[in-house]
């Protein structure tokens, strides 16, 4: 009885002991799968692995992860030999439950994926065991998909932002489309990609890049196909290959002449929200497009929209800068057609776009600020600054900062870092006005940096490259400073490479009646009224006039016709008041003369300024007193003046 009683014992705890043994072996499997999930990247590489360690460790012959798709099945690894046993695995997903036949057993893995785990028939495994296996695959599965998808969530985020910063780089619209082309194609593995603006206006989307098509433009309606639904309803839509393909707009593929089998758009939206396109990818390489590549594809989308809004932005801004500095242009005008005018004209268009230094002389108000502007609008330098600086309203202690820039707390007042009119002017123009009144100190610093065409900030030490064109003006002899140890030689040989010498207002004749009329004409539309005409005797007038302050006197004369007068008519009694004070007395007859010498000597002197602002033309100068040239020199004689000289 004891006897029976201790083998009873013995077999209970030889059965518990092969149970005890079984589960730590599952158990020892079940880690060996965890450990493989998380030492492998692909579900591929994880099968076959963890099936190898599985039918090895459960003493059955074939362990396989069986995959269906609409009714066909394939094993997920390299055990793609294998013939499967298509109606039992199609049992089992449709009964989701455990199944057997002859020769093997299917467990479901993933139903809605369509995984099952099919093992042979040898095995001696229990249903419970063969699901608690099926569990241990599902879980390592999970952590796998779950650490892989991060991952390549991760790759893919790094990629797009990426992408999105070569996108932040282009400035033009045609080079930014196609980098979105091309870098979304080879994200998603799409044979073609385009991105669709919204032109409300025209009720029409614009499609570029678009091969095939004249101009690489395709306009189409804007509630024309799949992209007209993501345009109208702004959501996403994904068409795939077996999906019914109706909805595809197949005339534009006979336009293109391609073929589209999938198709992935998602809307554009701009940073308040508003959409303003689509962007599509068309024909995924293989298979079709997923969730992931519609998630991929929305954030490519946002990126892009900013990009475009950027790219727009910039465009408008080039577009309005290049209208204004053309408009600039156009309102400089060298008026006249005086000899002196005509060669000044012609010299200034053959500087102009070069990078040579230019010499301005003249006397105040004859236009050197004028032609220098003239000189920058007709250079391939007009897209970039003009910058100005008044030398003779600087002092020596402010020129150096001015000029060159200072850091802050390079001296008290210094309360910032500052750039100076070289930084400024870089790729542009700097006009040195007034020069001939800058200090000598001033001038071996600038001449340094011509030289060198490097500059230092004051209170700084990094030197600054400057890609800055000089011009220099003034109206003193610089020759005669150089002379006079005023003016240093080597840097008035510097700027002296062009010198273009403006004439005296007084020196070009009947360009002051062009440039009055058209100052009047100018300055009468801001009044609001018609312009008025010159009599002879007021035409006579402006041309016997010195006019010391040159054409911006003019200017200013006639500023104030436009506001002060009021008929249809200029008379000489309405410049009386006018003219300049500062006129050359040359013309004053003294009060003690007799009026027949008084009259001599005003006909002399008047004859005198004639032939003077004549240039010494006495054809010219006959002309405007009224006479015939002979007439001219027989009054002369019998006033006694010297015909012979002039």
């Amino acid at each position: 009885m004891s006897s029976r009683l201790f083998r009873g014992d013995r077999m209970n705890q030889d059965s518990l002991d092969r149970m005890n043994q079984d589960s730590l072996q599952f158990a020892a499997i079940c880690g060996e799968m965890f450990r493989i999930s998380s030492q492998t990247s692909t579900v591929e590489q994880f099968a076959d692995e963890a099936t190898s360690v599985a039918g090895k460790r459960l003493g059955v012959n074939q362990v396989i992860l069986a995959k269906g798709d609409r009714g066909n099945w394939r094993s997920i690894g390299t055990a793609s030999d294998a013939v499967l046993p298509s109606d039992l695995l199609g049992e089992c997903l449709d009964q989701e439950a455990l199944c057997r036949d002859d020769a093997w057993v299917a467990v479901p893995q993933d139903i809605a994926a369509g995984e099952i785990l099919l093992l042979d028939g040898s095995g001696t495994l229990s249903d419970a065991r063969l699901a608690e296996l099926a569990e241990c695959f599902a879980a390592s599965l999970t952590m796998l998909r779950q650490g892989s998808g991060m991952s390549r969530r991760i790759e893919r985020l790094e990629t797009i932002l990426e992408i999105a910063g070569q996108w932040n780089q282009a400035m033009d619209m045609e080079s930014l489309l196609l980098l979105m082309a091309e870098a979304s194609t080879r994200l998603l593995r799409a044979e073609r990609a385009s991105i669709f603006l919204w032109d409300r206006k025209n009720k029409q989307l614009v499609g570029r890049p678009a091969l095939g098509v004249e101009g690489g433009e395709l306009r189409i309606p804007d509630d024309a196909g799949i992209v007209g639904q993501v345009v109208q309803l702004g959501e996403p839509r994904r068409v795939d290959t077996d999906e019914d393909q109706r909805e595809i707009d197949r005339e534009v593929d006979e336009k293109l002449d391609f073929q589209t089998r999938s198709l992935l758009c998602v809307p554009l939206r701009g940073r308040a929200g508003v959409l303003f396109g689509a962007f599509e990818m068309i024909n995924k390489i293989r298979g079709n497009f997923t969730a992931d590549d519609q998630e991929a594809l929305e954030e490519l989308a946002t990126h892009a929209a900013i990009a475009l809004e950027n790219t727009q932005e910039h465009e408008q801004l080039i577009k309005a800068h290049s209208q204004m500095t053309d408009q600039a242009a156009d309102e400089i005008q060298l008026i006249g057609d005086c000899p002196a005018i005509e060669a000044l004209r012609s010299t200034v268009q053959r500087v102009a776009d070069t990078e040579l230094s230019v010499l301005i002389l003249g006397e105040n108000g004859t236009g050197k600020e004028v032609v220098s502007r003239m000189i920058h609008y007709l250079s391939s330098r007009r897209q970039e600054p003009l910058v100005a600086v008044n030398c003779a309203a600087l002092t020596e202690s402010l020129l150096e900062s001015e000029l060159f820039g200072h850091e802050k707390g390079a001296f008290t007042d210094a309360h910032e870092t500052r750039a100076g009119k070289f930084e400024l002017a870089s790729g542009g123009t700097l006009f040195l006005d007034e020069i001939g009144d800058m200090s000598l100190n001033g001038q071996a610093k600038l001449l340094r940096v011509l030289e060198e065409k490097v500059v230092v900030r004051v209170g700084g030490s990094v030197p600054i490259h400057t890609d800055a064109r000089v011009i220099a003006a003034t109206n003193r002899n610089l020759a005669e400073r150089v002379r006079e140890k005023k003016f240093r030689e080597d840097l008035y040989f510097r700027l002296h490479v062009v010198t273009l010498d403006l004439p005296a207002l007084r020196e070009r004749g009947e360009d002051i009646l062009v440039l009055g009329e058209f100052f009047l004409q100018s300055f009468c539309v801001l009044a609001r009224r018609k312009p008025p005409k010159f009599s002879a005797a007021a035409r006579n007038r402006l041309l016997t006039h010195t006019w010391p302050g040159n054409v911006r006197e003019l200017r200013n004369l006639m500023e104030r016709l436009a506001y002060l007068t009021s008929g249809d008519t200029v008379d000489v009694d309405d410049l009386a008041f006018i003219l300049s004070p500062s006129d050359d007395t040359s013309g004053v007859v003294p009060a003690n003369l007799i009026l027949n010498d008084a009259t001599r000597q005003f006909q002399s002197q008047y004859i005198q300024q004639h032939i003077k602002n004549a240039r010494g033309n006495m054809t010219l100068a006959a002309e405007r007193l009224g006479l015939h040239r002979s007439n001219l020199y027989r009054k002369m004689r019998q006033l006694g003046m010297n015909v012979e000289a002039e």
